[in-house]
């Protein structure tokens, strides 16, 4: 293995060592404050501490940072490997320098929606980081499988960073609902992220196999894929 295909490997690194132990967490947090809430609401004494459900809310919001920044993690290796591979300086600066704006302009839109209060700015924040995402997504050098679009990694990923950064903007409103018509939203929304997390296990596991490394590109994409042949060495 070459330096590159070292750096390939920090994204998948980062979503078992963080992202999916994360997942657990508020999975599990989010199972007792549900019991919490519906013991408390038959009328018994609920064992499980008040503290769970602003521990649930705080495990979700590093949950959400970190699948938008494993996201931007994937994106980041394959785009800037792109660039430095085909020398798209040399040909295309405008195009670089919008690439790494769009990277800071995510960033920083995320670390805004942590920090807003107002529904209007959480929404515009919101938009924002999603927007960044998506185009950055669409960047040549991001392995996308779209003929494939359902069985994807890069298309369910994004579908539940989208989800995570969704989630983010609702939390205040989560609270202020009395009708908990937010709750349910949120509740729905994030047992599909959940599927879609799975999802990623696999599709993750299966590109790692189907991405050659550096060195052996070359020979593996002169192959047939649909007749499945390569050419004789």
């Amino acid at each position: 293995m070459e330096f590159k295909d070292f750096m390939a490997l920090l994204h998948p690194v980062v979503a078992v060592a963080i992202v999916f132990p994360m997942l657990g967490v508020v999975l599990n947090m989010a199972w007792q404050t549900m019991q919490r809430r519906q013991q408390i609401a038959s009328g018994d004494k609920s064992k499980i501490p008040p503290v769970v459900g602003a521990e649930h809310v705080k495990a979700g919001k590093i949950l959400s940072g970190s699948v938008v920044g494993v996201t931007l993690l994937g994106l980041g290796y394959p785009i800037f490997e792109h660039i430095l591979s085909k020398d798209v300086w040399s040909k295309n600066s405008f195009q670089v320098i919008f690439i790494v704006l769009m990277f800071v302009a995510t960033i920083a839109s995320l670390v805004m929606l942590y920090r807003s209060t107002p529904a209007l700015w959480r929404g515009i924040f919101a938009t924002l980081t999603g927007a960044g995402l998506v185009i950055l997504g669409t960047q040549d050098g991001v392995y996308r499988r779209t003929d494939e679009w359902y069985w994807s990694h890069y298309y369910i990923g994004i579908t539940a960073a989208l989800l995570m950064v969704f989630s983010l903007a609702i939390i205040q409103d989560i609270y202020k609902d009395r009708s908990n018509r937010w709750r349910t939203v949120h509740v729905i929304l994030n047992s599909i992220a959940v599927m879609l997390f799975l999802g990623q296990g696999m599709t993750g596991t299966r590109d790692l196999l189907e991405i050659p490394l550096n060195w052996q590109k070359p020979y593996i994409y002169s192959c047939d894929f649909p007749n499945k042949t390569c050419p004789k060495p």
